[in-house]
């Protein structure tokens, strides 16, 4: 007795089945996983190029499982040629026949249409293809102040001699003449800089309170300058709503948003806010950022506190890179 033959998918269904499930396993599935894999409060997407090669290699292979044989090859042709001859109803083959085309014309129209969004490849892991390699392990040397740093700051507080950012020295020294008495530390009203001064006051210090005190004192240095230089286009909540930010051909991005900070390196805003919109590749245009080339008119020092005082402001931490 012969055993029965299972039946066979026909090779046409097999591949409309396998193109489907790969579709489904990059777009939804594989950014899922990652959101359950890193812990993140959002997931990673994966990007255009990588899903153009997926879909190219599952195409290729897809086209010699076809072409494999001539039994294959017409039994793929067979539901499609019984389509054409309106085996399956001659409306819904009139529908198909209209609808398809459209939709095909919309696509290509939507994506080669210029849009006032930018790319998003712009603003993710990886958005510039000219982005050095030397910046991408830079970290913030004011988000966590060296031993030498911080035993310096416990000596300029113990002389009353605090050393800031030039853009505030108008300010404290007005701050100073109305209230003489005062050490200028208190005018950063946080529960670590009160702390430090205590210790100030008693002649024992905490390291690490000190540590705290002078990460805010950097904080208090850097919402100033992004007060001066950056909140007219960021906004006050650094969410890209600031009262200039509609007169941008590119509205500013916001950095409260998951899809931002978060998503790229400390070394990568590093090299954005130094070098600007002038500094992205070609392939941004004609999405040109407006954001000037900071580094002819802030020292590093300064725009590394601005970044402190960014992530802070939107809530946010770096993303770390794969060698942490």
């Amino acid at each position: 007795m012969s055993e029965s033959k299972r039946p066979k998918i026909n090779p046409f269904w097999a591949v409309v089945i396998t193109v489907g499930i790969i579709l489904f396993l990059v777009e939804w599935i594989i950014p899922a996983v990652s959101r359950q894999v890193t812990g993140l409060p959002f997931p990673l997407t994966v990007p255009r190029a990588l899903l153009f090669i997926y879909m190219v290699l599952t195409l290729v292979a897809l086209f010699l499982f076809v072409t494999f044989s001539d039994e294959n090859l017409n039994a793929f042709w067979r539901p499609i040629r019984r389509f054409l001859r309106g085996d399956f109803g001659k409306n819904a083959r009139n529908v198909v026949v209209v609808i398809v085309p459209l939709l095909v014309t919309w696509w290509v129209f939507d994506m080669k249409m210029p849009k006032l969004e930018p790319p998003i490849s712009l603003r993710i892991q990886h958005p510039s293809s000219n982005f050095p390699k030397s910046f991408e392990d830079l970290k913030n040397p004011y988000a966590e102040p060296s031993e030498t740093d911080v035993e310096t700051f416990i000596k300029e507080a113990r002389s009353g001699d605090v050393s800031f950012i030039p853009q505030l020295t108008a300010d404290l020294d007005l701050w100073r003449d109305m209230n003489s008495d005062a050490h200028v530390l208190t005018a950063i009203n946080t529960g670590p800089v009160r702390e430090f001064m205590a210790d100030i006051e008693d002649g024992n210090v905490d390291h690490e309170i000190a540590r705290l005190a002078l990460i805010e004192k950097n904080l208090f240095e850097g919402r100033a300058l992004y007060a001066m230089n950056c909140r007219a286009c960021h906004g006050d909540s650094v969410a890209g709503d600031g009262p200039m930010a509609d007169g941008f051909k590119l509205r500013p991005i916001n950095f409260t948003d998951n899809g931002t900070l978060e998503t790229i390196v400390e070394g990568y805003t590093f090299w954005r806010v130094t070098n600007g919109g002038p500094g992205l590749p070609t392939e941004a245009t004609p999405w040109d950022s407006a954001m000037p080339e900071w580094k002819l008119s802030l020292s590093e020092e300064q725009r590394w506190k601005i970044i402190l005082a960014e992530y802070d402001l939107a809530q946010k931490t770096p993303r770390i890179t794969e060698s942490e």
